[in-house]
């Protein structure tokens, strides 16, 4: 690992305990929207990033304004939830790993529109609820390389859970660029790294009741590349290019029909 990073902790990818522990938590995403934690989360972590990590987003508005999206970023840090969330005007919910949901925290979690999936253990009832908040036409968050990079790079492959989600919903997906947060934890040796979110082009599949697992996999490919090119843009052309890039783009895209 460089020595650029702060230490990261080894994590615990599996949850010793019972699915039967979370279904509350389930419950309450299904049945009830984010309240006023989230807003007051939401300002103070957006003044954090805006001030300390001069947090900027490109193409925000590529984000549907209405209707079920997914937003499927790059992950490096426990704040990329946040950064993207700061980025946008829609509130948005995040499936999260279950092992943060610990007192006191998981109160936050709850009210604030985060829910849990048991990593490893084929949690349907993660689907579940992405589906039902899906259905209400809200946006929420999903990672498509399953967890944090431990290597402050881009993991090899994609897994298959959001070219599931994406196929059985038939929601439009965001692909997005998280630039700089995997230097975030240097906040300790009182180093703050510029952070950027890229927006990219909205992508949809018709939708399937029941994917393969191929099928899955190479959706959930798809949406991993547009993430690696949005990715390389930043690295390529620094935040400042990557904006001309997009706004050239924009004015070069075929206007739409009807």
């Amino acid at each position: 690992m460089s020595e650029n990073l702060a230490t990261i902790r080894e994590q615990v990818y599996r949850d010793p305990r019972p699915a039967e522990h979370f279904r509350r938590f389930h419950e309450r995403s299904r049945n009830r929207e984010p309240d006023w934690v989230y807003e007051v989360v939401r300002v103070l972590t957006s003044l954090y990033a805006w001030t300390f990590f001069r947090l900027r987003a490109i193409s925000a508005e590529n984000v549907p304004a209405a209707g079920p999206v997914i937003i499927a970023p790059n992950h490096f840090s426990f704040l990329d939830h946040f950064f993207v969330g700061a980025s946008i005007r829609r509130r948005v919910r995040f499936m999260a790993k279950s092992q943060l949901f610990t007192p006191p925290m998981q109160w936050v979690y709850t009210h604030g529109g985060v829910f849990p999936v048991r990593r490893g253990a084929k949690d349907e009832e993660a689907f579940v609820t992405a589906h039902s908040i899906l259905a209400r036409g809200r946006a929420m968050v999903m990672y498509c390389e399953g967890g944090r990079s431990r290597s402050a790079k881009l993991a090899d492959s994609a897994r298959p859970g959001i070219g599931r989600l994406a196929l059985e919903s038939g929601a439009t997906v965001v692909p997005v660029a998280i630039h700089g947060s995997s230097h975030v934890r240097n906040w300790r040796r009182l180093q703050f790294p510029k952070v950027t979110v890229l927006f990219g082009d909205p992508m949809r599949w018709d939708r399937i009741e029941d994917p393969t697992r191929e099928q899955q996999q190479e959706v959930a490919n798809d949406i991993f590349a547009q993430i690696r090119g949005l990715y390389a843009s930043l690295d390529a052309h620094g935040r400042a290019g990557a904006r001309a890039l997009r706004r050239a783009k924009r004015k070069t895209a075929p206007a739409p029909q009807g």
